[in-house]
């Protein structure tokens, strides 16, 4: 936290602190039912601050990415941002990556290129992606291990993408390699 971080919260400390004793000042007559109210308030508060800070474990409970069918299929479902996501481990990491077939191949962000092991600023950016953003510069990797339950695939062609991206993309140079890719249902099935 620097200087104006702790700046600003003393001024909305200050600011939380001045209106709320005015306000029980006012209220001094009913001070019983306003300090009941106020813990409620506080409870609620704390309860959505637990619940987002929470969120990605009742998320994985709730909707898991992916699980694997007796018969060796991945079954991916749809989350509620309409994409499938799948969590693989690359170089022995967890990755999330968005299913895009419209991507010809599996691109990292740079954040998990570091997370795998490799140095975003020592890449070598030759490459040129056009998205749905424009243009960027991309370099060229390959990713010694890429595990999705029982199915593991070893030097991997990928990319890293040189400008900001929200979320690694799972495209066609590793989806390429299933025998069958079926949608149905709302669950993205994958067979070897």
């Amino acid at each position: 936290m620097d200087n104006m971080d702790t700046a600003q919260l003393i001024y909305l400390t200050l600011l939380v602190g001045a209106i709320a004793g005015s306000y029980l000042i006012s209220q001094r007559k009913n001070i019983g039912k306003t300090l009941q109210m106020a813990a409620i308030w506080a409870l609620i508060i704390v309860g959505a601050i637990a619940g987002v800070g929470l969120w990605e474990d009742v998320r994985q409970t709730v909707a898991p990415f992916q699980t694997v069918s007796e018969g060796g299929q991945i079954i991916v479902p749809r989350q509620g941002d309409g994409h499938y996501h799948l969590m693989l481990e690359v170089n022995g990491t967890p990755i999330e990556f968005v299913v895009d077939t419209g991507a010809s191949e599996v691109v990292l962000t740079k954040q998990d290129a570091e997370r795998i092991g490799l140095d975003p600023a020592t890449l070598d950016y030759f490459g040129r992606a056009l998205t749905a953003n424009g243009p960027v510069q991309t370099a060229a990797v390959t990713l010694d291990e890429v595990r999705l339950g029982p199915v593991v695939d070893t030097n991997l062609r990928a990319t890293v993408n040189g400008g900001e991206m929200f979320q690694s993309l799972l495209g066609m140079t590793y989806l390429n390699q299933f025998s069958e890719i079926s949608i149905r249902g709302g669950e993205l099935v994958l067979t070897r």
